[in-house]
């Protein structure tokens, strides 16, 4: 079965680094555009960083200059660089893997930026 599985989450002060990671696995994994989400208490979904199959990015303007997402194709795995974080980052982190016929979603990894 499919399995997508984050982790890297964690509690961090303003200002500090995190550095999220996702293993798929039960997909062709180079064959899937990968992504974050965030969905913080109260809040809908957004799309935070998206990677394509051809290796293009796409960041949400909020995280733009701060986050990069790379993607290690031998080793089905997603990544999430964040630096410089802001309590406003603070949200459950999603990864996720789409592709024509398929869409997928991890269980989600906590992150909690204090001041």
């Amino acid at each position: 079965q499919v399995q997508l599985v984050e982790s890297g989450g964690g509690l961090v002060q303003a200002g500090g680094s995190l550095r999220l990671s996702c293993a798929a696995s039960g997909i062709l994994f180079s064959r899937y555009d990968m992504a974050w989400y965030r969905q913080a208490p109260g809040k809908q979904r957004e799309l935070a960083a998206r990677v394509t199959s051809g290796g293009n990015t796409n960041y949400a303007d909020s995280v733009k200059g701060r986050f990069t997402i790379s993607r290690d194709n031998a080793k089905n795995t997603v990544f999430l660089q964040m630096n410089s974080l802001k309590p406003e980052d603070t949200a459950v982190y999603f990864c996720t893997a789409d592709a024509g016929w398929g869409h997928y979603w991890g269980q989600g990894t906590q992150v909690t930026v204090s001041t």
